[in-house]
């Protein structure tokens, strides 16, 4: 009699065991899910703006230019980061530096728009933002 009652409460003790682990389990995928997915992003935009920043330098491109560029990096991945407009230190604009002047592009794009999982709950108000710096290539 003792053998029989020892398999029930095994089986019952396994149950609970389970139970228990199991929303750990999920939780820490689901995790490591949103992790990767942010670690995505962030290399995505950083692509974008190294490749809209080469564009930028270059002497005779637009904003047009520089926007078709980074959304055809972007294209494809589900990241939409609106008007793209390359900076530099006054009293320029980009277009007008004289070489060797520094141009910076810079993305973002709020975290919740880009999650795989719906709205994160530990990443809600985060913002994932990438630039890229190069010098200007004008005369």
């Amino acid at each position: 009699m003792k053998i029989g009652k020892c398999r029930r409460f095994s089986r019952g003790a396994s149950a609970v065991e389970l139970a228990v682990v199991a929303p750990v389990i999920v939780a820490l995928i689901m995790g490591e899910i949103e992790a990767s997915r942010l670690g995505m992003v962030s290399q995505l935009l950083t692509t974008a703006a190294r490749e809209g920043c080469r564009v930028a330098v270059i002497p005779g491109h637009t904003q047009g230019d520089v926007q078709t560029r980074v959304n055809a990096v972007l294209a494809g991945s589900g990241i939409a980061v609106g008007t793209v407009t390359p900076t530099c230190p006054s009293p320029y604009t980009w277009t007008t530096a004289p070489q060797g002047t520094a141009i910076t592009v810079s993305l973002s794009v709020p975290y919740s728009q880009v999650s795989w999982l719906g709205t994160p709950f530990y990443l809600k108000n985060a913002t994932v933002a990438a630039s890229a710096t190069m010098s200007s290539e004008n005369p």
